[in-house]
């Protein structure tokens, strides 16, 4: 398969005081990364800070922490607190996040994220290596080792971007079909260039996992970034009435409307066999680094978790 294999944190339905068993296994087990998300749940520093405590060898990274959100001084401490927690472990991912989030959420202009994206880069590579910043700012201590920086990037100009000055891409809610084109824009990266994707699993049969899983295409794919995503694609006519029932304020029928040849195509379904099939194939397309989030009830997680181990 891959030299790597990752797992989300913090694990669904689980609180941060319990995951030290889940990830103590995981380690255990093979896996090779814990990358966090960032959404409504906890930030994306905290469970890693516990992590760094919990395992030896696993690559911990943020996947992804919002740079509208935090000041870039900010975001180098943080940075470099986690580097100093689990030396030579720590990659550090960011990206613009999402409109929803910055703006609707924290009320925080959205814009020119591109701009920001790469502002922000420049300032964490000067901070990181221990060097003043254009602000005057200067790491009291400085990571020990370099921290390789990761852009959450979908497509276009942030692909790009990620290539020419970054170590890797981060990419989400990604359907098969569509990973060559975003493979083509990785023209030019270095041999050691890190892709990576976060893939939702959902275990059992379509009867059972249906209703979650339209529930949670519908409500991402119409976030405005995710849905220029997947125009980009060339999937614009499969989703416009799923956006169309969305806009309207009608979840249900958004949800009704979801194209299910995209639901298989982007999530990971079916039994571990066939789930880990899938990855086989995201992997053999180009994806370095599959990072799991396994959709099952707290009290399943432990055999999740070992059922879709490397």
């Amino acid at each position: 398969m891959t030299g790597r294999w990752g797992l989300t944190l913090p694990l669904p339905g689980v609180s941060l005081a319990e995951q030290r068993e889940h990830v103590v296994r995981a380690e255990a087990l093979g896996y090779t990364d814990l990358w966090t998300g960032e959404t409504a749940g906890p930030d994306g520093f905290t469970p890693l800070s516990l992590a760094a405590a919990y395992t030896e060898r696993m690559r911990l990274g943020t996947g992804i922490v919002g740079v509208f959100q935090r000041g870039p001084a900010l975001l180098a401490m943080e940075a470099a607190a986690l580097a100093s927690a689990a030396p030579g472990r720590f990659v550090l991912g960011i990206g613009a996040s999402s409109d929803r989030i910055v703006e609707g959420w924290n009320g925080i202009p959205f814009a020119r994220p591109l701009a920001r994206v790469e502002e922000s880069l420049g300032f964490l590579r000067t901070a990181l290596a221990g060097e003043r910043t254009e602000t005057r700012f200067k790491l009291e201590t400085p990571p020990a080792e370099p921290v390789p920086i990761v852009l959450a990037a979908l497509r276009g100009k942030m692909l790009r971007l990620a290539v020419e000055r970054a170590d890797g891409a981060f990419t989400n809610f990604l359907p098969l079909s569509g990973l060559p084109q975003v493979v083509a824009q990785l023209d030019g990266a270095a041999a050691d260039f890190d892709l990576l994707c976060r893939f939702f699993c959902l275990p059992g049969e379509r009867e059972q996992i249906e209703p979650l899983a339209r529930g949670m295409f519908s409500t991402y794919i119409t976030v405005p970034v995710y849905e220029q995503f997947y125009r980009w694609l060339g999937y614009g006519e499969l989703i416009d009435p799923m956006v169309e029932a969305w806009k309207a304020g009608d979840r249900q029928a958004a949800a009704a409307a979801a194209p299910w040849e995209l639901i298989e195509e982007m999530f990971i379904l079916g039994s571990p066999e066939q789930m880990k099939e899938r990855l086989a194939a995201f992997v053999e397309g180009g994806v370095t680094t599959p990072v799991l989030t396994p959709m099952v009830p707290p009290e399943r997680l432990g055999e999740a978790i070992e059922a879709l181990a490397p």
